[in-house]
């Protein structure tokens, strides 16, 4: 299959309602073209699951700005007053969740795991609604997995194959993303005909079904 499309083919596939996976960390390692092009299309009701809620003029703010999500899932957004203000005035239902919680109930979607016990938020607002199992006279909440539709990411590069090469702290939480989500897609700035080194290769190309060429 040839997973090199078209920018336009990719927000294409997302439909109103769907569930998004967006990488990046205050827009660093962000796929800030897939972005604006979904904020373009417009398309509404969406659900968010993302580390922030990004700026009111980058990345995910953008679209939290358009009001293209019911519901956002983060570890903060506190960088975006437009996220804050929904929620307080009911427009958006926003659930913050402690990153290191975040992060592994996305890698427990990636790894197919039913869930993980950790403390952090026992005896908090967090514990609410939650399971709490006791192990050894100790508390803990089971957190479940968050699975997506689709993952919306961001790599160095990508050969043919969908195998991807971050740079730096771009990584984020795009690498573990890229298997959690029913359709990953995938933005790059650099393109190859030719397989990467597997030993180079930071995400298996297994895990890419589509791949977007910035500037293409």
């Amino acid at each position: 299959m040839n997973k090199l499309i078209s920018i336009e083919e990719a927000i294409d596939k997302i439909k109103d309602g769907d569930v998004l996976m967006i990488g990046g960390f205050l827009s660093v390692g962000a796929p800030l073209t897939l972005i604006d092009k979904l904020v373009e299309k417009g398309t509404k009701n969406l659900t968010l699951i993302c580390n922030d809620s990004g700026f009111v003029d980058s990345g995910v703010g953008k679209l939290v700005v358009n009001k293209q999500f019911s519901k956002v899932i983060a570890s903060h957004i506190g960088t975006n007053k437009e996220t804050g203000r929904q929620m307080m005035a009911g427009e958006t239902e926003v659930i913050l969740t402690p990153q290191g919680t975040l992060a592994e109930q996305v890698r427990c979607a990636c790894y197919g795991l039913g869930g993980f016990l950790t403390r952090t938020g026992v005896g908090t607002a967090v514990q609410e609604g939650k399971d709490v199992i006791e192990v050894d006279g100790v508390k803990y909440l089971l957190e479940k997995p968050l699975h997506a539709d689709f993952a919306l990411i961001f790599a160095q590069k990508a050969d043919k194959y969908g195998n991807l090469v971050y740079h730096g702290a771009a990584q984020n939480f795009n690498s573990v993303m890229a298997g959690a989500a029913t359709t990953t897609i995938v933005e790059v700035l650099e393109y190859s005909e030719e397989a990467l080194n597997p030993d180079v290769a930071e995400t298996p190309g297994v895990f890419v079904d589509y791949i977007v060429k910035r500037g293409a």
